[in-house]
């Protein structure tokens, strides 16, 4: 497929190139506007979005994971292995969990392929260079890469077009948490602009021996004509973790909190993304927008068997090393005029993944490789007839998964139809309502193909031992109204998602660590979101997210509830800000949740505040973050061990930040 993918690419930006040839002009004063994704939402488009500007981003990032940020939007929950808010963490939508949940960058897709997550600790700091983001909840609008079978999360790279400034922060916090970065914008002179951010981070971690040390470069550049933009976005980033995967039971946590279950864990990424962007506006009606890309990931990680069966550690020690290579191209076409908008596009990557397994020892036990190619198109379009808008999205996807190793496995492949219809209708100039309803299918990820073994077993025979490869489906049905008027901006909607051979988290792990799934016949997900932003004042600003999810898994006589799905999220914010100086004071309520299928264990239901203080004065920006100001001591996820044992992930006790910025 490789070979048949890079005469296309050729032709894709030949033709492109050629017409921006001779219209670069030194004097151009009229800039086409900064590239838009064709993937995100908008106003009249009847799907479940909220967006979350830059600004408020680089208000509240002190290089915590990003997750930590999008859990202030409705129906999203996290925890983090280390306890604290770097290192490794990870974000579920509506109970569903983030491999299912689709994550690009300017539409390219920032999921692995093969277990289809998103490793936001590859990229760290990543959120002081976003612009702004779109969470889109439910399947949404078509994306590139992996289902956005729960939702997506779309970043949005640097805006060029911000004026020219440079930025130095640096922090310091609780558990000997530090951050420095560098920033700097050109802005547009001459038709270029140039990009770049550059950041350290380190964090001993609220766990013992939990640390993190990370950096991370983020560039981007254009080249601007009349009718024609270029774009390239270069990301790289190193982590070295010391883990903290494993749960620990209560006696352990009454101990000790602090307590790290996982002993003598390192690892080591380097993961490095680039894409080349065009944007080329032939009329006042058209845009084709077209991309390359390429992601490169190396690393490995220790696993100790003694520690993850309950046993004293010894000198033995695994190790699991990766390494892949993901190339894409992507282009759109999209015809805007009058009350009338088409776009149809296509994408295609090819993804090769080594995996290597070792021990200290032993030496190498096995290598074997994982092929997953995909190719996908679409079309969407939406009509405007007064005050009611009609919109329909279709795409077909296909993907497929070749494995070579020690046991002969067949190649594996899915195609999927993914139909979306929906209208929305303008009760008024700041009244929407909208009702969607969609399909779409997902595969399994390796993990579940492979029963949690990163290198497949075979029986007596040599046949091999493959779970389950049955795809799994969900129609969402969303109903919502948007409301702005004066000082309040509402956004609240309902929504009922049906499963088909659903693959859920059963609470339980493989022989490798990974999180085990089973696949259930029949399952459900309705509920109820309401995002509130009230202005009460010119200094008084109260901001609501909150969710309520009823959702039940059916299987054979059994009803039961899906673990890690709180029914009640309730998110409150306040901040008061004057002149130069603002304050703010946010509280989380989160229900209690299930951790097995049996329902009888669980996560128990807590309260946490969090405030924060910032001062700007003559380019400086002074900020104070303190966390779980009441000293809540809670849990937030769990699963239960094969010997019955409750295994829970402690979350920080009260913990501060300080960070100064100065930009010029």
């Amino acid at each position: 497929m490789l070979k048949n993918i890079v005469p296309l690419i050729i032709l894709l930006f030949a033709g492109v190139q050629i017409k921006a040839q001779g219209i670069l002009k030194s004097d151009t004063t009229h800039l086409i506007k900064e590239v838009v994704v064709t993937y995100q939402a908008d106003k009249l488009t009847p799907v479940t979005f909220q967006n979350i500007s830059g600004k408020e981003l680089k208000a509240k990032s002190t290089g915590q994971e990003p997750s930590y940020l999008l859990s202030e939007a409705p129906s999203i929950t996290v925890y983090s292995d280390a306890g604290s808010t770097q290192g490794y963490s990870y974000f579920r939508m509506r109970g569903i969990d983030q491999a299912r949940i689709n994550i690009s960058l300017d539409g390219v897709p920032l999921n692995e392929p093969e277990d289809q997550g998103a490793y936001f600790s590859n990229y760290p700091d990543i959120m002081n260079s976003v612009s702004k983001i779109q969470v889109q909840r439910g399947i949404g609008t078509s994306k590139n890469g992996v289902a956005s079978y729960g939702g997506s999360v779309q970043l949005f790279s640097p805006n060029l077009y911000d004026s020219t400034y440079t930025s130095i922060g640096l922090g310091y916090g609780s558990f000997n948490s530090h951050r420095i970065f560098g920033e700097f914008n050109s802005g547009i002179k001459n038709n270029k602009a140039f990009y770049v951010r550059a950041s350290q981070l380190y964090s001993d971690g609220y766990k013992y021996n939990s640390s993190n040390n990370s950096q991370s470069v983020f560039m981007s550049g254009a080249l601007i004509a009349d009718k024609s933009t270029f774009k390239i976005n270069a990301l790289v980033g190193h982590q070295q973790n010391q883990l903290a995967w494993l749960g620990v039971s209560a006696a352990l946590i009454a101990q000790d909190r602090r307590t790290n279950a996982n002993e003598n864990e390192r690892d080591n990424f380097t993961q490095a993304l680039i894409q080349l962007q065009h944007s080329w506006h032939p009329n006042s009606v058209s845009t084709v927008q077209s991309s390359i890309y390429y992601t490169y990931l190396n690393g490995n990680n220790d696993f100790n068997m003694n520690s993850f069966l309950g046993l004293p550690s010894t000198s033995e020690l695994y190790n699991y090393a990766f390494r892949s290579n993901l190339i894409g191209i992507l282009s759109n076409y999209t015809f805007s005029k009058k009350s009338f908008n088409w776009t149809t596009g296509i994408h295609g990557n090819v993804y090769e993944r080594r995996h290597i397994g070792s021990e200290k020892t032993l030496g190498q036990l096995y290598k074997n490789t994982g092929d997953k190619n995909e190719f996908s198109i679409f079309t969407k379009a939406d009509y405007t007839i007064n005050k009611l808008t009609l919109f329909a999205d279709i795409q077909a996807r296909y993907a497929s998964f070749n494995y070579h190793g020690d046991v002969p496995l067949n190649k594996i492949d899915w195609f999927f139809i993914n139909p979306k219809a929906g209208l929305s209708l303008s009760v008024s100039n700041r009244s929407v309502l909208y009702y969607s309803i969609g399909r779409t299918g997902r595969e399994p990820t390796r993990n579940d193909m492979f029963r949690g073994n990163d290198n497949l077993p075979a029986d007596s025979l040599g046949h091999p031992v493959i779970g389950n490869i049955n795809p799994e489906y969900v129609i969402d049905q969303e109903l919502g109204l948007r409301h702005q008027l004066g000082r309040i901006n509402l956004n609240l909607n309902f929504y009922y998602m049906s499963f088909k051979n659903e693959i859920v988290l059963n609470g339980q792990l493989g022989p490798n660590g990974l999180a085990l799934t089973n696949e259930v016949d029949r399952s459900y997900r309705t509920g109820a979101e309401l995002s509130i932003n009230y202005k009460v004042n010119d200094n008084i600003h109260l901001i609501n997210n909150s969710s309520y999810n009823y959702s039940r898994i059916k299987e054979q006589t059994q009803t039961f509830t899906p673990i890690l799905t709180p029914p009640v999220i309730i998110n409150q914010e306040v901040t008061y800000s004057r002149k130069n100086y603002l304050i703010g004071l946010s509280a989380r309520y989160q229900d209690r949740s299930f951790i097995n299928f049996a329902n009888s264990a669980q996560v128990d239901q807590y309260v946490i505040l969090n405030a924060r203080a910032q001062y700007n004065i003559k380019g400086f920006q002074f900020g104070v973050f303190v966390n779980n100001i009441t000293n809540t001591k809670y849990l937030n996820n769990g699963y239960v061990d094969t010997d019955g044992t409750k295994k829970y992930f402690v979350q920080s006790p009260t913990n501060f930040y300080t960070s100064v910025k100065y930009t010029f």
